[in-house]
Order: C-alpha cells, then structure tokens, then sequence
C-alpha cells in the first residue's frame, strides 16, 4: 500500500468535536513544512536546470489530474502578474482539459496517450521542462506525458508524494514529498496538495528571481493590473527612489512598470 493511500491515524471522525477535527487536522498540516525541507536537494537541482533552459528562451509545462492539475494550473496562471512573463511562458495542464478545472472529468487520467497529444499542440522545444504532479506517482496521463517528454529531449520533473513511485523513476529530477497518512484516508487533496502547492511556490518563485524577475524582494516586474497593484509600485518606487507619491505615480503611469520606471530615472 502506498503512503498516500495508507490509512488515516484518526478512527471515528464522523464521532470527533468540530474543535477536535479541526485541530487534528492542524496537527497533521504541522508535518507538512519538514517534508518538504527534506526535499530541498531534489529540488534545487531542478530549479538551476529549469532556469538554464528558460535563459534560452525554454517554457515550463505542468502536467497534471484532479487536484494536482489544478494546481499545477494556479501556480501557471499566477506567474505573469506576478513576475510580467508572458502568458506562455509557464503553462498548466490538467486531463480532461479545462472544463476538468472545474469539473472533475471522469477516466481522463486514465489515458498514458493524452498529455503527450496536449503538450505537442505547443511547438514543444528541447529547451523546455515538463514536470508530472500526481501525489500517487501512478497516474498514467502523467506518466505517459513526461516519458514521452523525457524521449523527446525535454527536462522533465516531477512532484509526488510516495517513494519509489513510476513517475518518479520516469523523470530526470524527482522530488517526493513524503507527508504520510491523509486525516481523511486518501483524500490528497489535504496534506499532499498543501505539499505540492508548497513546492510549486518555490519552484516557480526561484526560477523567476534566477531569471531576473524580481529586484532586492520586489517584483519589479508586476502587471499593474488593479488599484492594490499600481499603489504597490507607487511604494516600491518611493522606496527606491527616494520621492514624493505624485513623482512616483507619474513614472509608474508613464514607464508601465517598476522595472522600466526605475531604469527611466537611473539612465538620465
């Protein structure tokens, strides 16, 4: 039996206090910060080779079913606000496609054919990197999408939460992210997904400061999109240049951008 599928170490939930479900559940989120600290050194020599491919104009694909496609799908869609990429520069990808967002598509995950035929529609390149995030290490969309990416020349990763799983063994980079038992017996979409989302926040957040996105601790390179964000650019170029708010709304406004704003100013 898998660690993912293992049972809960909690009997007669449905008999426990709203109090204590909610701290049982906490007790068990605890765990989840140590295992992915233990997988830091997979994770990093996959980092340094994303960003070596990306400098040569590589994109980042993640494939993925149910939850882990979500949210390879949420860390995607959130890289080009936050760090001014274009929107194919990283790209998500769930069986069943993207009406499997929001409804789950039944048998989807099930076809080893498929994610290859949805990666292939993007003109792949051998500077690009597929990472597999299934928390199982079994699902054969995943499978099936990284061995034929891995065949093909391109980097391949991966992000699982069992040990010695098929897709880990099918990548170059593995990182297993062992969280133990689910609260709720094999629901992943508790610890393991916390655990992916974790690791996709360091993922994509790394790659993009190495690739030059951000300056100091700013994103610098932020769409400005909304009031919240223009009002945080106005603070960072406050902050950087030393001036009045009207002085730096005016360069943000009239530059687009932090980066350009402060390059504008610095070059006269």
């Amino acid at each position: 039996m898998t660690t993912t599928e293992s049972p809960s170490l909690y009997q007669d939930l449905e008999k426990q206090s709203v109090h204590d479900i909610l701290t049982q559940m906490n007790d068990e989120d605890q765990k989840v910060p140590g295992a992915v600290r233990k997988a830091i050194p997979q994770i990093g020599p996959l980092v340094e080779n994303i960003v070596a491919r990306m400098k040569q104009g590589g994109r980042l694909f993640y494939i993925g079913s149910g939850t882990s496609g979500r949210l390879g799908i949420l860390d995607a869609s959130e890289c080009p606000p936050t760090f001014g990429v274009e929107f194919n520069k990283v790209i998500g990808l769930i069986s069943g496609g993207d009406v499997a967002i929001r409804k789950a598509v039944e048998n989807a995950e099930d076809d080893p054919r498929q994610a290859w035929l949805d990666l292939s529609a993007f003109q792949l390149t051998q500077h690009d990197t597929v990472i597999g995030i299934a928390a199982s290490g079994r699902t054969p969309y995943v499978i099936g999408g990284v061995t034929e990416a891995r065949k093909n020349g391109l980097l391949t990763g991966c992000i699982t939460c069992n040990e010695g799983s098929a897709l880990a063994s099918a990548v170059d980079f593995p990182i297993e992210v062992v969280v133990g038992p689910e609260y709720l017996t094999g629901s992943t979409r508790l610890k393991s997904g916390t655990a992916q989302k974790l690791v996709l926040n360091m993922v994509s957040t790394s790659v993009m400061i190495r690739l030059g996105h951000v300056k100091g601790n700013k994103m610098v390179d932020m769409q400005l999109s909304n009031e919240k964000l223009v009002n945080r650019g106005v603070e960072m170029l406050m902050e950087e240049l030393g001036t009045d708010r009207q002085t730096a709304t005016d360069l943000l406004l009239t530059h687009g951008s932090v980066r350009k704003a402060i390059q504008a100013v610095v070059e006269k």
